[in-house]
């Protein structure tokens, strides 16, 4: 179990702090919704929770095959709904790993993104979609 505290600092904005590090963030509402958009929205959280998830359990993978991945990255889109609710609709992650197509170990790397806590929490009518690209050479 990990606790989160978040306070309502009032217009819009919130404050985290992750309580077993300490580690805080902000959050602001985006332009399209009544927010300055000075900091991540909270859907923002999501998309990034999803792309940082998928990098950590590929890092996991890649620690345990001693494959060196350093460098590779991950950016994510996300689309929101023109219909309410107001929800996530699509999440399109760009992810680039420095290993070559043909590694051995490609599908294991795929499927370890495939498999990451967060992807596995998405709701099914959120439309995920993951474009690889592969260092050649």
């Amino acid at each position: 179990m990990v606790e989160i505290e978040i306070l309502y600092e009032g217009d819009l904005h919130c404050s985290a702090v992750h309580l077993p590090s300490g580690n805080t963030l902000v959050t602001d509402a985006p332009l399209d919704n009544n927010g300055r958009g000075e900091a991540f929205s909270p859907t923002d959280l999501m998309a990034t929770a999803l792309g940082s998830c998928m990098a950590t359990v590929i890092g996991i993978v890649a620690k345990r095959k001693e494959l060196a991945i350093e460098g590779m990255t991950v950016n994510v889109r996300k689309f929101m709904s023109d219909e309410q609710p107001r929800r996530i609709k699509r999440l399109e992650l760009d992810l680039q790993i420095p290993l070559p197509a043909t590694h051995s170990d490609r599908k294991l790397l795929e499927s370890a993104a495939h498999g990451c806590p967060v992807h596995q929490s998405i709701h099914p009518d959120i439309e995920v979609v993951m474009n690889w690209a592969w260092q050649e050479g």
